[in-house]
């Protein structure tokens, strides 16, 4: 039997001999819904048990960049979620560590011998969702709905953390016969691509070789199917722009006003008609734009919520910068001021070829998926695990964005959203597999 042969027969038995662990730890979760930058009661979890497992462990201001940091909440919220967050159970002084919403966590393990870093990305947050009570809702049914009305594990996040725990407790069993450094990384504020930017800029991939990040369901709704070819991530930036202009009666002096609702107004309309670029695919969207302050008063306030989006980080910028153009000459036009502040973004991204394929053959000789995707999928839409692809990328290393099938109860983001547990022990088996493939280089890319 290959040492390769024994590794995962040893991942295997491991992998199965925790399924009860991780369905109890992913319904903890779910019902624990954090979503981004108030994830204390999950960070602080992640980062007990990887220091339990033998990691080094490092927290907070070490492993986030407080200034790349894009649509926090206020301090009132975050103090406020501390708070809640050590009476739900989180230990105080991990969430400490973690004030001011860096929830960040990494956890590093070196191994027997010298080889390769492999950084393995998880990402923890849930959404700004109510989830569904319904009848039929499993996790209605079986008492693990989020008690949070504010909060929701509705993309499957939840699952992702309790695979990167189950991986990083196989791994640390195996560091004996393993080389090189493992790296794990355990991402804040996914959701609206707001966290991994600011972990990129602490420097948490910049000795990686290796990257992988995954995602449960996605473009495969059906549990035990894998592809590890993914193209299409869109480059993204999220923008708010704040209207400020000077109210007035709108029948007694309204040549007093300054119209911001009518501001607004106009750079919603020209923003959609921005130019295409030739570069490739670009999207923009105005989704949404409150305004005013009453029938007879001329509008002196208004809020527009936008994003961008393109096919490469090239072609997203110059659509961000058409934006920002735009709403500054809408706010010029009627003699209002309007602040612009960025909210989140990701980066444009591909799979490194040569991995994915390596990937993808690793993944039908495991044997466990009934279904190897081998032509490329278009994500089609936006994940800020493409910051920390791009970063390794850049720096001479391979990543990859597995997209693991779990059945799905409803679509990604619905108050109805579940998935199909029997997917956690498949995405454990092939990341934890993978990872020691590159360490002991029986993959190789």
């Amino acid at each position: 039997m290959k040492p390769n042969d024994l590794l995962v027969e040893k991942i295997f038995a491991a992998a199965d001999a925790m399924n009860e662990e991780m369905i109890t730890r992913r319904r903890d979760l779910h019902k624990y819904a954090e979503p981004g930058w108030t994830e204390f009661r999950t960070a602080a979890l992640v980062a007990g048990e990887l220091t339990r497992l033998g990691y080094a462990v490092e927290a907070g201001a070490a492993v986030v960049k407080r200034e790349a940091m894009m649509g926090v909440p206020d301090a009132g919220r975050l103090e406020k979620e501390m708070e809640r967050a050590i009476a739900e159970g989180a230990d105080p002084a991990w969430v400490e560590k973690m004030a001011g919403g860096l929830t960040g966590v990494t956890g590093t393990l070196k191994c027997a011998g010298e080889g390769p870093v492999v950084a393995l990305r998880f990402d923890m947050d849930a959404l700004d969702l109510t989830e569904s009570q319904e009848a039929g809702h499993e996790p209605a049914e079986k008492g693990f709905a989020s008690i949070h009305d504010w909060g929701m594990h509705a993309c499957g996040h939840d699952g992702h953390t309790t695979i990167g725990l189950a991986v990083a407790k196989i791994l640390a069993g195996l560091k004996e016969e393993l080389k090189g450094t493992i790296k794990l990384i355990f991402q804040p504020a996914e959701e609206g691509v707001r966290g991994a930017c600011a972990m990129v800029e602490a420097g948490v991939v910049d000795d990686a070789d290796y990257l992988l990040g995954a995602h449960l369901g996605m473009k495969l709704p059906r549990t035990g199917a894998i592809a590890a070819h993914i193209y299409g991530m869109l480059a993204t930036t999220k923008y708010d722009a704040k209207f400020t202009g000077v109210p007035a009666h709108a029948g007694v002096a309204p040549e007093q006003g300054r119209n911001a609702l009518l501001a607004a107004a106009c750079a919603t309309l020209n923003l959609h008609a921005i130019s295409r670029h030739s570069g490739g695919t670009s999207r923009i969207n105005v989704g949404k734009l409150v305004a005013g302050s009453g029938r007879n008063v001329i509008g002196d306030k208004a809020l527009l919520q936008l994003e961008t989006r393109g096919i490469s980080t090239e072609v997203n910028e110059y659509v961000a910068a058409e934006a920002k153009r735009i709403i500054k000459a809408a706010a010029d036009m009627y003699g209002v001021k309007v602040e612009i502040s960025q909210a989140g973004g990701a980066a444009g991204a591909e799979n490194s070829a040569a991995l994915a394929d390596a990937l993808t053959v690793h993944a039908r000789e495991l044997g466990i998926f009934n279904e190897i995707v081998e032509e490329p999928i278009d994500f089609g839409g936006s994940e800020d695990c493409s910051y920390f692809m791009q970063r390794v990328q850049n720096n001479g290393g391979q990543a990859v964005y597995l997209n693991i099938g779990a059945k799905l109860a409803a679509g990604h983001h619905d108050a109805h959203f579940t998935f199909d547990e029997a997917a956690l022990p498949l995405a454990v088996k092939v990341i934890a597999t993978s990872a020691a493939g590159l360490l002991t280089g029986e993959i190789k890319a």
